[in-house]
């Protein structure tokens, strides 16, 4: 006689097998992910915007960060690509004012494009993105 359990059981063990077997299955017939097309100062970068709380500075107050998720992208040198094989697709936007704050809180979870003017490797424990973008611009359609 079988247990009741037998085919959960058999169940859960044919799942798992696939899961283990379908990454090998994936690796051997995709070929090496291309690096994004580069970007530079002056170049736009679009994506979804998103908005994170982090808390920052000596006191840890809580800091508005905000994020742009694109296609992978190359970084010029002394960057390279991050240490990645396809280069950064997250970007953090950093704010130095009250004003950039709030341009940017009206864009959270659309598509936004920015202009980059200086852009870096995140190098930090706390940064959330691959790569940091310190001086932006908001470009808007026309």
């Amino acid at each position: 006689m079988t247990k009741r359990r037998f085919g959960k059981r058999w169940a859960l063990a044919a799942v798992l097998a696939a899961a283990v077997s379908a990454p090998a299955l994936a690796q051997q017939g995709g070929a090496a992910p291309k690096a994004g097309k580069p970007i530079k100062a002056g170049d736009i970068l679009s994506g979804e915007l998103n908005a994170m709380k982090v808390r920052g500075g000596k006191s840890g107050k809580r800091v508005a960060t905000y994020q742009i998720t694109s296609e992978p992208r190359r970084l010029p040198p002394p960057n390279g690509l991050c240490n990645l094989e396809t280069g950064p697709e997250t970007f953090q936007l950093v704010t130095t004012s009250d004003a950039q704050a709030a341009q940017l809180r009206a864009f959270v979870g659309k598509e936004i494009s920015v202009k980059v003017d200086e852009i870096a490797c995140a190098e930090a424990a706390g940064q959330m993105s691959e790569a940091v973008v310190t001086k932006w611009s908001v470009v808007t359609k026309q």
